[in-house]
């Protein structure tokens, strides 16, 4: 891949949490092995001070392989379905657990009383190709199923997800619409991993430089996704590749102007658009990939959270004023 030297300069209170982390461009095997244990964290410490019942739930892939799934809900009697957000986790799709950042849903739990649902899905290399969206789909169908025991809104079922998690929410809506299954009712796609082709300008301005999420680290996971696998890859993995990206659900994009992933991101949005969609794009200026969740204490990171949430409270409030208008 051809690198250039011209890239936009990252937030100086980012870079100057960035230059204490130890940052690199490369991303193999034997690294992967070293950092996966360190891709995930404990969820109770986010739990304890929170009024949160947790459920622990498994369903089953095709193939007869279980799927974790944790369910998060306010703690007391509840009268009212609530939305629920269905979360899926990033880590390049070769590291992290359903853990990994639940910590920006539970901000909406916090907020308006959401349901979260996270779900373990397999990973790669162990896992390749369509594998990993179908067993995202598949919890989402298990979500939808259960909507009733959950105390779920099922006409209030959001995806969301961050990098790659924000790509496989991608291709989970392309599944759930062109299947005619779960009605989705928003998608949240935080700085998203949707194109497996690693050509954009934003590729190469990242690549051969350290950083969060590089070039080289980005053609190295979607090998370990696609190893194997024929030339023709599906829309459903890689949703840049989607012709028709009509009929999709409302949508909220945000990605960094120094990152991999800003290019794809508003491609994405421009295409939703020119289907006759409805998307909501946030660039940041100098974020970097992940910025407001490995830094939500900086201003950037809080002002990034702020605005998602409130996109999402004005979202939920436009379909309760929809449903009553129907009556």
């Amino acid at each position: 891949m051809i690198t250039t030297t011209s890239r936009p300069g990252v937030d100086p209170e980012l870079a100057a949490l960035l230059a204490e982390m130890p940052l690199t461009s490369i991303l193999n095997a034997d690294a992967l092995a070293q950092v996966r244990p360190y891709s995930s964290a404990p969820v109770e410490p986010l739990l304890d001070s929170r009024p949160i019942d947790r459920g622990e739930f498994v369903t089953r892939a095709d193939d007869g392989t279980e799927i974790a799934l944790s369910v998060f809900r306010p703690t007391g009697d509840r009268t009212a379905l609530a939305p629920c957000i269905y979360w899926i986790h990033g880590g390049g799709m070769i590291m992290g657990d359903r853990f990994a950042n639940i910590d920006i849903p539970l901000e909406w739990l916090d907020r308006f009383g959401a349901v979260i649902v996270t779900v373990e899905y397999r990973l790669a290399p162990e896992a390749h190709g369509p594998t990993l969206v179908e067993d995202c789909y598949r919890g989402l169908l298990w979500t939808a199923e259960h909507a009733d025991m959950l105390g779920v809104d099922p006409s209030r079922i959001i995806v969301a997800g961050a990098s790659a998690g924000g790509g496989l929410a991608a291709g989970v809506t392309l599944l759930a619409r062109d299947r005619e299954t779960v009605p989705i009712a928003a998608q949240i796609l935080i700085c998203p991993m949707l194109d497996h082709r690693n050509s954009t300008t934003s590729s190469r301005q990242f690549t051969g430089v350290p950083g969060v999420w590089t070039g080289q680290t980005n053609e190295f996971a979607w090998r370990s996704v696609l190893a194997d696998l024929p030339a023709s890859v599906s829309a459903y993995i890689s949703p840049a590749l989607a012709e028709d990206l009509s009929n999709l659900p409302t949508t909220y994009i945000d990605a960094g102007t120094a990152e991999v992933f800003r290019d794809e991101d508003v491609d994405y949005a421009s295409r939703i658009w020119a289907a006759g969609g409805q998307a909501e794009l946030h660039v940041w200026a100098g974020g970097v990939h992940g910025f407001d969740a490995l830094f939500p204490q900086t201003r950037i990171g809080a002002i990034a959270r702020r605005v998602r949430t409130e996109w999402l409270i004005r979202t939920l409030d436009g379909m309760s004023a929809e449903r009553g208008g129907r009556r």
